[in-house]
């Protein structure tokens, strides 16, 4: 996929190495968790937008920029992407919280929605969906669909694990195109960890989706089963 940005950072490998270790205790996991969002959200903020402002130093008056008030809402898939939010609120703690449920039928294998609860004017605001865990891309595909019937023009989606599997169907649910310019939607996708063969990478990936406003994606059909370790 063109559209995907590879990021080999020793630290986040560092950091994913002890998250990834079973002998890691749930102290050190939760901390991971925060730490290593902090850095994919350092990546996926670059293109936030910024305003002029006015600031007083204690020598002058100086012209300085900072991130648009009210344009960050985190939401994270309940429960898992729970533990990704601070992370985000370190680096903008003003950023606005909704929240996403969802389950995954056990009959069908398709993901349901069981809670919805979003920011006002979400649809104005550059929305960052989390969830740590990308497996078959379901439950990441129908959060995005729900937040694009919600209007949602601008969309982050953030994990740190990811099979191959998730991100093509998730790919496949959201394909890029460039040739809409008239509403541009964005959909960062962000991982680390990918299994070739037995051994195993370490990364971080930025996937961008272009899309119309008012587009109209359903739910693939189910990914063929897999099994995955962390």
């Amino acid at each position: 996929m063109d559209n995907v940005t590879i990021i080999d950072h020793p630290l986040m490998s560092h950091k994913v190495a002890i998250l990834r270790d079973k002998h890691s205790d749930t102290k050190q996991f939760r901390e991971l968790i925060e730490e290593i969002t902090v850095l994919l959200a350092y990546e996926a903020f670059k293109d936030l937008p910024t305003v002029t402002v006015q600031v007083e130093t204690p020598l002058e008056t100086t012209t300085q920029k900072m991130i648009a008030e009210n344009s960050v809402a985190i939401v994270p898939i309940l429960r898992a992407g729970l533990g990704m939010v601070n992370g985000i609120h370190t680096l903008f703690p003003t950023a606005k919280v909704g929240h996403i449920g969802m389950y995954r039928d056990e009959r069908t294998c398709k993901p349901q929605e069981y809670y919805c609860k979003l920011p006002v004017d979400i649809e104005n605001k550059i929305c960052i969906l989390l969830d740590p865990m990308l497996a078959t891309g379901g439950s990441a595909i129908a959060a995005v669909n729900l937040l694009k019937q919600k209007g949602v023009k601008h969309i982050k989606c953030m994990h740190i694990i990811a099979a191959p599997e998730g991100i093509e169907n998730l790919h496949r649910a959201h394909p890029d195109n460039e040739r809409q310019r008239t509403q541009q939607g964005q959909l960062h996708f962000a991982r680390v960890g990918r299994r070739r063969r037995q051994n195993v990478r370490h990364q971080v990936t930025v996937w961008r989706w272009q899309a119309q406003k008012h587009s109209k994606t359903s739910l693939p059909k189910t990914a063929p089963n897999f099994s995955i370790r962390l």
